[in-house]
Parts: C-alpha cells; sequence; structure tokens
C-alpha cells in the first residue's frame, strides 16, 4: 500500500516539475474565452478541462460502479455540477462548484432495498487569479451540506475545509490536480465523523478536431476507517470531444477506472460518462 501512494506521489511530482520543461506553448490559453487567432474547439477543451477557467458550464457526470457492496452489485451516482465563475475585482476571479449526486445504490446486505435519491452536496468556491501566468491556481473553502434523503446516501453531517487547484498548460497538454480535506463539525452525534481527503490529478492530451484523450481519476482517503479501508486508488482513462448541437458546445467524454486498492465492499471498477454543457464568452 505504503508502494503504491508513493509511486503515485512520485508520478505527480514528475508530471508538475518537467512538463513545463519539455512542451511547448500554443495559442490556446483555456480560459474559456475566444480570442483572435485562438481556435475555438481547441480553447473550449482546455477551458473545460481547466476547473477555475472563466468559463459557465454545467457537467452532468453519470459514474457506474460494478461489483460493489457484500452482494457486489451495480450502484450508480450522477453527478450535477454547475460551474458558475464571478468577477470579484480587475485581479480576481471566484469559481464556484456544486456537486449534487443523485444515487441508485443496491442493497447493501441480504434483504436489504435498493435505495433512490439525492446523497450530500459539496459546494467548493475557488479564489483564482483572473490573469494567471503559466501556472493556473485557485484556493478555497469546501462545504459539506447533508442534503441527503435517505440515511444510506449521506453521512448526515455538515463539513467544511480547504481546497485547492493547480494546474499548467502546454501545447496539447493539460497537466495538474485538486484536492480538498472535509472534516465533520455538526450533524446526528450518533453517525460517524467524516474526515475524508479528495485527491482528483488530470491529464489531459488534445488532438484535432476537438478530440482529446484524458485521465482524471478521483482517490479518497477515509481517515475515520482503518489501515485497510482507507484509501480508494483508481487507475484509468479515456476519449472525449468537443462538438454543437446547433450553436450550444458541448464537451463529451467517456472515462475507465480499476480500482488498485479500496475499502472492503468497494467497487471493483468504474464506467464514467460525462457531458458537459458549455457558455463561452
Amino acid at each position: 500500500m505504503k508502494i503504491v501512494i508513493s509511486t503515485i506521489v512520485i508520478g505527480l511530482a514528475v508530471l508538475f516539475i518537467w512538463t513545463p520543461v519539455v512542451l511547448c506553448q500554443d495559442t490556446a490559453d483555456g480560459d474559456g474565452i475566444i480570442e483572435p487567432g485562438e481556435n475555438s474547439d481547441e480553447e473550449l477543451a482546455k477551458a473545460s478541462q481547466n476547473p477555475v477557467a472563466d468559463l459557465i458550464s454545467l457537467p452532468l457526470q453519470n459514474n457506474t460502479n460494478f461489483k460493489f457492496g457484500l452482494e457486489e452489485k451495480t450502484q450508480n451516482v450522477l453527478n450535477i455540477q454547475p460551474v458558475w465563475p464571478l468577477k470579484l475585482t480587475e485581479n480576481w476571479n471566484l469559481i464556484t462548484r456544486t456537486i449534487v449526486p443523485f444515487i441508485s445504490q443496491p442493497e447493501l446486505f441480504p434483504g436489504d432495498d435498493r435505495e433512490n435519491g439525492m446523497g450530500d452536496t459539496t459546494f467548493t468556491a475557488f479564489f483564482s487569479p483572473a490573469e494567471p501566468g503559466k501556472w493556473i491556481w485557485g484556493m478555497g473553502p469546501v462545504l459539506l451540506l447533508p442534503t441527503a434523503t435517505d440515511d444510506k446516501l449521506g453521512t448526515d453531517k455538515w463539513g467544511a475545509g480547504p481546497s485547492a487547484v493547480a494546474l499548467t498548460i502546454r501545447g496539447p497538454w493539460v497537466i495538474g490536480a485538486l484536492f480538498n480535506q472535509i472534516w465533520s463539525f455538526a450533524g446526528d452525534s450518533d453517525r460517524a465523523d467524516v474526515n475524508q481527503l479528495l485527491i482528483q490529478p488530470f491529464v489531459n492530451y488534445n488532438l484535432l478536431d476537438g478530440w482529446y484523450l484524458v485521465s482524471s481519476p478521483v482517490i479518497t482517503a477515509n481517515w475515520e476507517a482503518n489501515s485497510d479501508n482507507t484509501w480508494t486508488i483508481p487507475a484509468g482513462g479515456g476519449v472525449g470531444k468537443i462538438f454543437r448541437i446547433g450553436k450550444q458546445p458541448l464537451n463529451a467524454q467517456i472515462q475507465g477506472f480499476y480500482n488498485l486498492e479500496k475499502p472492503d465492499n468497494g467497487a471493483d471498477w468504474t464506467l464514467r460518462l460525462q457531458l458537459q454543457l458549455l457558455f463561452p464568452k
């Protein structure tokens, strides 16, 4: 387990150190604003891959988790994730990101019933420079809201903590990582406390005609669990494309992940499908 975590950390460090050195510049900057000389599909692809881009968007992300729970059934989580940037000053933007999950949860033990409903909502606000340099970054609070419609679908806890994102755009590459740590501070005292880390590295390689390759696994650590059930570490990736229906630009992608490390009764692998509505300036 320590070897797996160390390998991931070293790999991310190498990517962050060497990518700016070995990759060349191009005209797309990933801010979601189409400037003269920029290819619109290329710019939109990079903006959609930048968590703190000045771009309004509505991602609809569906995660199907296979062999989940004691009965090894299928769990489905549809995340509705509106992103709304606000201009605070000439120098600073506030990028708000909300994740509202709708969950279809299989029976957790024999004789139990499948449960369908809303899970807990996560809200993040990133303060980010309006004119970033070679490195693009944002920092701010993350909030956990107990909006679940059933105890099986949420924590029944209020939580908060810090969140940060950093990335670089070089030539066809968009490489970075997003982090947050949530601690519960209120809620049902009979429920387990929340103490969870999330790390989402992302690597995108943009091709012609709006196509791109992508890998954005979500790594989590539940610090309240014992050492054998702390980490979930997926590996995988997929492909995406920018396209249009009429004048409306959209971003579609498919990714598959296998869990190298997972808690007891965690899913073996995940299929992620995402459709993102883009509203460029």
